[in-house]
C-alpha cells in the first residue's frame, strides 16, 4: 500500500480526464511523450507492456484504455473481472488480475479459507478471457517467523495451485518492499520467494518481481533478474525513489533492466507501476513506455 492519498487498491474516483496534448518547446512533454493519444509509442515491441490502472486511476478506464491501445500497449492490470469487458472492447488484456489483499494474506491459516476463494474466483473468471496470470500476497508478520509464514503460504498455494495448472493460469506472489510502502510485509526479499516457488514446485506458480520495491530492499537487479528467471513469471517498474516516472530523477536505468529480461528468454508483459508527479499523466505513461521499449 502506498502512502500517496491514491492507493493501490482502492481508485479515487474522478470525472476529470488527462488528455495528452502538445507541449511549449522544450517541456517534458514536448521531449518525452508523443502531442496526440492516437500516435503509437511501442516502435520495437520486444518488450510487452502493460499499465497498472491504479496508478492512473483518475483517467476513466475507458480513456485510460484508449490510450494505452494507441500507444501500443498490450494490457491493463492489476484489475477484477468486471473490468475485463472494456478492456477486451479495446483489443487489451489484463496482465495480472487482482484477488484479495494485501497487510492480510495467505500466510495466515486464518485468512487461508477468503483467500483461496479470492484466487479461484479470479482464476476461473481470468482463464474464462483467455488471460493468464492472478495476483497474490503473503501478508503482513504480524510477529510470525518468517518460516512459518512460508511453511503457511505452501500449504495453501498447494490447495489451489492444481486448479490454476488445469485452468492454464499463472498466481504470481509480487515482491513488495517492507522498508517504505508495506511495513511488516514478508515476501519482501527474493530468497524467501525463491523458496516459496521451489517447494511449490509448479509451473503455475511464480514471482511477480516488482523492480520498484526490490531496488528499495535489495538492489543487485539485474544480477537477480539473470539469476532467478526461471521463479519470475511477471515485472513492473517504477522510478526509486519516489516510486515515479521512470526519468533522469531515479536510480535505476530502465533500457539495461529491459535488456536483461529479454536475455533470458522472457516473453511475457512488464506492467508499468510507476505513480506519475507529472500534471500529464498519459505524457509521463508515453515517456515511460518509451524507455522500455528497448
Amino acid at each position: 500500500m502506498n502512502a500517496e492519498p491514491l492507493s493501490r487498491r482502492t481508485l479515487i474516483a474522478g470525472a476529470a480526464s488527462v488528455a495528452a496534448a502538445a507541449a511549449a518547446p522544450g517541456s517534458l512533454a514536448a521531449q518525452q511523450a508523443p502531442t496526440t493519444q492516437q500516435e503509437r509509442v511501442v516502435k520495437n515491441g520486444r518488450i510487452r507492456q502493460s499499465v497498472c490502472q491504479w496508478c492512473f486511476g483518475r483517467i476513466p478506464l475507458e480513456e485510460l484504455a484508449g490510450a494505452a491501445k494507441a500507444m501500443g500497449l498490450e494490457s491493463i492490470e492489476i484489475l477484477g473481472p468486471e473490468a475485463f469487458p472494456t478492456l477486451q472492447e479495446h483489443g487489451l488484456s489484463c496482465a495480472m488480475t487482482n484477488s484479495h489483499g494485501i497487510p492480510k494474506g495467505i500466510n495466515d491459516p486464518a485468512n487461508h479459507e477468503a483467500c483461496l476463494e479470492a484466487i479461484t474466483a479470479a482464476i476461473d473468471a481470468t482463464a474464462d478471457a483467455g488471460f493468464p496470470n492472478v495476483i497474490t500476497f503473503s501478508g503482513n508478520r504480524n510477529g510470525m517467523a518468517d518460516s512459518v509464514g512460508l511453511d503457511n503460504c505452501v500449504a495453501a498455494l498447494k490447495q489451489v495451485v492444481g486448479h490454476a495448472e488445469q485452468k492454464g493460469v499463472t498466481i504470481c506472489m509480487e515482491l513488495l518492499n517492507s522498508k517504505v510502502n508495506h511495513a511488516d510485509y514478508m515476501a519482501d526479499n527474493m530468497p524467501w520467494l525463491v523458496e516459496l516457488v521451489d517447494r511449490v514446485a509448479s509451473d503455475r506458480f511464480k514471482i511477480l518481481y516488482d523492480i520498484y520495491h526490490a531496488q528499495v530492499m535489495e538492489g543487485d537487479v539485474i544480477r537477480t533478474i539473470r539469476d532467478y528467471h526461471e521463479h519470475i513469471g511477471h515485472y513492473h517498474t517504477a522510478g526509486n525513489p519516489g516510486r515515479n516516472e521512470l526519468d533522469d530523477n531515479q536510480e535505476l536505468y530502465y533500457p539495461a533492466i529491459m535488456r536483461a529480461i529479454l536475455e533470458t528468454g522472457y516473453t511475457g508483459i512488464v506492467g508499468q507501476e510507476f505513480i506519475p508527479k507529472s500534471s500529464d499523466k498519459l505524457a509521463a505513461l508515453a515517456h515511460g513506455v518509451s524507455v522500455c521499449d528497448v
